[in-house]
């Protein structure tokens, strides 16, 4: 049965308005929460569950106590002298934030329908048409939420919007092949291309992405390869001719561009109470490292810029 566009609602954990990384021209990114992969680099842990979570930043906490008073779950506690929250408590009802005139707090995800996220993507309609670009499906995975993720794409193209999907390509393939007469563009990642340290770096196998690859490619979807490039995770010679020679592999490809990691995901680790990784990277590459990246890759066959 064909996903109406009243009959479905979705997970996001963002909006971002006049993006220009994640597809041609000027775009509206939405991204939706859930993910079956687990990142070491993830530049959105919000993104990696499927519900709300409240995100706390100390530093612009006031000590008002407003939370204190209105958490029906205990969850804000002081511990010598220190504001902490007992995440195992809670329940992402967001009283707390919505009392937090600080904005120290914040719920980070929530639902919405899909008219919702459209009048927020037509707000831009204008600058779609003169740049030659429209809306981006990230995440999270997108085709986690794939009832949603369909029901966006049909109403973006309703309004003759061009339509992009970022992916991870960790998904069953029917969920592909439901999407892919909406999609104008797939943003495919290829993140890891040595199996052990796939699985390592990202707590899946990548056996699954590579065959949905080639699989969308041989149905002659149009795919732009996403690099995230990870200082001492896959800055390796060894992985940039293995993504050549999965390039060449790929004739009717839209081409390939490096993501430079970026620790922005580190502070809302920080933020969310999750885990920091011990081999987390914690600093921008620098220009010249880029630089020497795009060497590299061309040394290997592959042409590629920069997200």
């Amino acid at each position: 049965m064909t996903v109406g566009r009243r009959e479905v609602k979705g997970r996001i954990f963002e909006i971002q308005r006049f993006s220009l990384h994640d597809g041609p021209g000027i775009r509206t990114t939405v991204f939706l929460q859930g993910c079956p992969l687990s990142c070491r680099w993830c530049h959105n842990p919000e993104g990696q569950g499927g519900k709300s979570i409240l995100s706390f930043q100390p530093d612009r906490c006031i000590g008002c106590g407003s939370c204190f008073r209105v958490c029906p779950h205990e969850v804000h506690r002081r511990v010598a002298g220190r504001h902490v929250i007992e995440r195992s408590l809670c329940q992402g009802c967001g009283l707390c934030a919505r009392e937090c005139h600080a904005l120290a707090l914040e719920i980070v995800g929530r639902e919405v329908t899909v008219e919702e996220v459209i009048a927020t993507v037509l707000r831009d309609e204008s600058f779609y048409r003169i740049s030659g670009g429209g809306m981006t499906l990230s995440g999270g995975e997108p085709l986690a939420q794939v009832d949603f993720t369909e029901a966006l794409l049909r109403a973006a193209k309703a309004s003759d919007l061009h339509r992009c999907i970022e992916t991870s390509g960790y998904a069953d393939f029917s969920a592909f092949e439901r999407v892919r007469p909406l999609v104008d563009l797939f943003l495919y990642d290829i993140k890891e291309t040595d199996p052990m340290r796939h699985e390592h770096f990202t707590g899946v196998p990548h056996t699954l992405i590579l065959d949905n690859l080639k699989k969308l490619h041989s149905r002659g979807a149009k795919i732009r390869l996403r690099l995230p490039i990870i200082p001492g995770f896959n800055d390796r010679e060894d992985h940039f001719l293995a993504v050549a020679a999965l390039a060449a592999s790929l004739p009717g490809l839209e081409g390939a561009e490096i993501v430079p990691y970026h620790p922005l995901g580190l502070s809302k680790l920080e933020s969310l109470g999750m885990i920091c990784p011990s081999e987390a990277e914690t600093t921008l590459p620098e220009a010249t490292t880029i630089q020497c990246w795009i060497r590299q890759f061309a040394q290997c066959g592959l042409e590629v810029k920069v997200s």
